[in-house]
């Protein structure tokens, strides 16, 4: 995936750069259609959001592919890689999670099962040509998320939510993914024939360390944990985590010892190291070091990414230059801080003010089409733009405003689960039948369960008081 780096879609990229705001449409004078002052408010218009998502999708119908949005390769002509589709199922999941509505769950396990490949590890030949770290940690993100959501679980002949996350795990963890240059870290691509191979990227580095984090939690497999300090450490010792101001760069080449770096902010990026520490923060039982990354985290995206508290992608929207896949950065960026509250509650208060402030634009400008709801992608200007104009307000889109809308009821919701409160089965040899020599992880014992179970629910124990002053109107 790495929409950041131009490397891989080059033509896409320098297209977009061209955008100028010249371009800029005359502004709709339409009201909104989408009500958010209410629970209830907001489990409509979510509802209604994500049927006009689903529109997007293809993959529920006779002859077409489950899983993806139309796209790469070109038999499946379409502006979407296969990450993004992905990262829909589990917008999806978040969607049933919050409102309870359970009208596409079929479709996600469908989805979700249907793009395994042979090996139970998301990485589908198929897509080899275009397979990422990112990409196949996009989708090990969303099966981690069906085991802490609860989501239901596969056929018991089918691999199940968290031995497909762990499965995802392990393959990036297996040496042959981890090399000297650059003192360590995952490069983008996973085949060395792919452009972009040389390239060692944060987001790459940020889904396996968000997956490990949330392993250590769920499984209380310390394993998980060093690997995630591990990747964390990588990520600020090559300073792609600025040291001054913890502005949160891209990548860079192995050629040059990591050092060239691609200084383009990305808002996803800087949110899923965010999410991953607050999971580690959970798991530690609030430990201080945790706690300051979430802190000096936080402090960045605030400043870069929600000017006047509302989600702005810094590198490419001033000047109408996003790809289709930064057009979908927002929605991923509302979902993991919300559920940073969860496991960090005392960000709440910071927090989720600026999401409702920032949803409320979002609903603002949903004004689009022959509904009068279609979404577009610039919330800050609070009207729809012309997408024969400037054609944002696609599948990406409408996922950012999906998101943005269902996540106001993270207060509703019960928090993450593990190994203790889950449905889920994992298996700690899942992946080890890849195409990557992979060492399976040694299980936990009694012990390390009792231990982590009691610090877990010490750390959610104020969740609840954190949430009794926040209503959301009810």
């Amino acid at each position: 995936m790495a929409p950041s780096s131009p490397s891989k879609r080059p033509v896409r990229w320098l297209a977009a750069l061209l955008a100028t705001s010249s371009l800029l449409p005359a502004a709709h004078a339409q009201q909104p259609y989408y009500k958010i002052d209410t629970p209830d408010e907001i489990r409509q218009s979510a509802r209604t959001l994500a049927y006009d998502l689903m529109l997007f999708y293809q993959g529920n119908k006779t002859g077409e592919i489950p899983g993806i949005l139309p796209g790469p390769p070109t038999e499946h002509k379409g502006d979407y890689y296969w990450w993004e589709g992905g990262a829909m199922m589990g917008t999806y999941i978040d969607y049933w999670h919050l409102t309870g509505d359970t009208s596409y769950n079929h479709v996600i396990t469908e989805g979700m099962l249907h793009q395994v490949g042979p090996n139970e590890d998301y990485q589908p030949p198929n897509h080899t040509a275009s397979l990422g770290n990112d990409d196949q940690g996009f989708w090990g993100m969303s099966a981690m998320l069906a085991a802490e959501n609860k989501f239901p679980n596969p056929p018991e002949d089918k691999p199940q939510w968290l031995a497909l996350a762990q499965a995802v795990f392990h393959t990036q963890a297996a040496p042959n993914r981890h090399d000297t240059t650059c003192n360590g870290g995952l490069r983008w691509q996973v085949p060395m024939t792919n452009a972009g191979y040389n390239y060692k990227n944060t987001i790459a580095n940020a889904c396996f360390f968000d997956i490990g984090a949330r392993l250590a939690r769920y499984t209380k497999n310390q394993t998980y944990a060093d690997w995630a300090e591990k990747q964390f450490d990588w990520l600020w010792n090559v300073q792609y985590i600025d040291h001054e101001n913890w502005a949160v760069y891209d990548g860079g080449h192995v050629e040059h010892n990591c050092t060239d770096i691609n200084k383009a902010q990305f808002s996803y990026n800087a949110a899923l190291l965010l999410h991953g520490s607050a999971f580690m923060y959970n798991y530690t039982n609030g430990d201080q070091k945790w706690k300051d990354r979430i802190d000096n985290l936080l402090v960045g995206i605030f400043r870069d990414f929600f000017p006047k508290d509302i989600a702005f992608e810094l590198p490419c929207e001033g000047h109408r230059g996003c790809s289709p896949d930064m057009l979908s950065f927002k929605g991923y960026v509302h979902r993991w801080m919300s559920v940073v509250t969860q496991m960090a509650p005392y960000t709440a208060d910071k927090i989720l003010p600026v999401l409702r402030k920032s949803t409320e634009a979002a609903v603002r400008q949903c004004t689009g089409g022959p509904t009068g709801r279609r979404c577009g992608f610039y919330w800050q200007e609070g009207v729809f733009v012309d997408p024969a104009v400037d054609k944002t307000s696609g599948a990406g889109e409408a996922m950012n405003v999906l998101a943005a809308v269902s996540s106001l009821l993270i207060g509703h919701a019960p928090p993450p689960a593990t190994n203790e409160t889950g449905i889920s089965k994992g298996n700690y040899e899942a992946g080890t039948n890849s195409r990557d020599n992979v060492e399976p992880l040694a299980p936990i014992t009694t012990a390390d369960k009792a231990g982590a179970a009691i610090l877990t629910m010490l750390i959610l124990g104020g969740f609840v008081g954190t949430w009794s002053w926040m209503s959301l109107g009810d």
